[in-house]
């Protein structure tokens, strides 16, 4: 079997250790805030994440940008060049129109390379939702599936992904388009906790909206027992934008419900990530019938 690269992009939010540990490559995305840019790694090289929100909590107001075609391009070409094939997992279709432009690079690339084989899947995913998702073709990747293989596996298995997740308020959301503004206002102020999912098309939507951090957080435990199979066997990822308190609290509820320590991983949201959804935010992901 011909080698392969796993990519997928720094939306994903995966702890940078698991990253690096299962030879995932990353395409990092880039934002900005007052004119200065930043490229996310996962790995905070270009800073801590706490100080990112402690200035989204200041007043800054960051924004986020969409890759270009040419980063796509110098991404496939650097490893074809290496002999290896490339299967691309793509941060949500319905979110950002980075997974047209990593088939458009491809059409490019394959000008100068036409033999070469890159497949990119839309994820229809986002955050630790794209990131749990990425886990478990990792991991399949490490047990041995060939290329062909792991991409119809994420095809198949892209709407078993369960996210759930809460935010502070829907301000940031509707700043940057992905929820209506009247969503947001109402939100605010009525002071609730909106509780989000992802829906079939890869957008965001809101399911419920609670009195409260701990009305929601049971909120996102109903659901994970609703849908998690058997919570013995369940791997997940408790995402938290600056709120570890919110994530823990979370993890010791997932155990007494029944989940394994080993089987919990707790990640940062990085700035891509939470320039969308604001400070506070507290996520939970996983993919069923595993």
């Amino acid at each position: 079997m011909r080698e392969y690269v796993l990519v997928s992009d720094s939306t994903c939010d995966l702890p940078i250790d698991v990253i690096k540990d299962l030879g995932i490559k990353i395409l990092p995305f880039s934002y900005s805030i007052n004119d200065e840019v930043f490229e996310y790694y996962l790995d905070e090289r270009d800073g801590e994440i706490s100080a990112f929100y402690d200035r989204l909590r200041a007043g800054d107001m960051p924004i986020t940008a969409q890759v270009n075609i040419q980063a796509y391009a110098d991404l496939y070409e650097g490893f074809i060049k290496e002999g290896k094939d490339i299967l691309y997992l793509a941060f949500s279709s319905g979110l950002s129109g980075s997974y047209q432009t990593s088939r458009l690079a491809i059409d490019m690339v394959k000008e100068d390379y036409p033999d070469a084989k890159i497949i990119s899947v839309d994820s229809l995913s986002a955050s630790i939702g794209e990131g749990i998702f990425l886990y478990e073709a990792a991991m399949l990747k490490k047990e041995g599936m060939d290329i062909d293989a792991l991409a119809k596996w994420i095809e198949d298995k892209r709407l078993d992904v369960r996210h759930w997740f809460m935010v502070e308020d829907l301000f940031h959301l509707s700043r940057g388009g992905r929820l209506s503004a009247v969503g947001a206002v109402v939100g605010s102020a009525l002071k609730i906790k909106p509780i989000l999912s992802v829906d079939e098309e890869g957008k965001l939507v809101v399911k419920a909206k609670t009195r409260g951090v701990g009305k929601a957080l049971d909120f996102i435990m109903s659901k994970v027992k609703e849908d998690g199979d058997d919570l013995s066997k369940l791997r997940a990822i408790i995402g938290h934008a600056d709120a570890l308190d919110n994530a823990q609290k979370l993890k010791a509820m997932a155990l007494e419900a029944g989940m394994k320590e080993e089987n919990i991983m707790i990640a940062p949201i990085g700035p891509i990530i939470g320039t969308h959804v604001g400070a506070g935010m507290t996520a939970f992901a996983f993919v069923t019938k595993m």
